[in-house]
């Protein structure tokens, strides 16, 4: 059977991590809500004051949360991490993404899994419409225009998705090293410093 560059990217191993936390249709204790209350704290306290280095306090404060929830949804043994998710995809580029993504920080692990999530509606419209190299640098420049702050963060370090989906893309003749640099220069000639 013959896959098409869509199917490649609907089964993503970050497409499938994100479905599977948002799909959930169990509103009460939803792990993925709370995620999203901490994605937004961090979105909007980078665009409040993009300058301001983040810390676990200010996150937790902004998300009207708590220290062991922080915990809960960030760092290396956050529950149901993107990093995690990656490692124990176990192929070759989901393990490259992972040696990119997986920083000791839980505050960069937070803001990298933030871009994802707040980049989903780009990747979604890209694997929806014409998915190409030039549809995917447009849905991350217009993401990234609309949300400078959060795609400066990390040192201008795309969303991890756009990262696979440009390797996949590549049909793996790209290394995630060199997409997630080509995709970083992007994202710094786009915005400004």
């Amino acid at each position: 059977m013959l896959t098409t560059i869509t199917d490649d990217l609907a089964g993503a191993t970050i497409a499938g991590w994100y479905a599977r936390l948002a799909g959930s249709a169990c509103p009460q204790r939803n792990h993925w809500q709370t995620k999203v209350i901490y994605y937004r704290a961090v979105a909007e306290l980078l665009a409040a004051q993009p300058d301001r280095p983040l810390t676990w306090k200010t996150i937790v404060g902004a998300a009207h949360g708590r220290r062991s929830t922080f915990y809960e949804v960030a760092g290396r043994h956050a529950r149901h991490g993107m990093v995690r998710e990656l490692i124990d995809d176990g192929t070759v580029r989901s393990y490259e993404i992972a040696l990119r993504y997986g920083r000791p920080s839980p505050v960069e692990l937070l803001i990298d899994e933030a871009k994802v999530w707040s980049f989903w509606p780009y990747r979604q419209q890209f694997v929806a419409t014409a998915p190409g190299l030039d549809a995917l640098r447009d849905a991350v420049v217009a993401w990234a225009r609309l949300n400078p702050a959060l795609a400066a963060a990390n040192a201008f370090r795309p969303p991890a998705c756009a990262v696979e989906d440009l390797v996949l893309l590549y049909e793996g003749r790209l290394a995630a090293s060199r997409a997630e640099h080509r995709l970083t220069e992007v994202l710094r000639t786009t915005l400004p410093l």
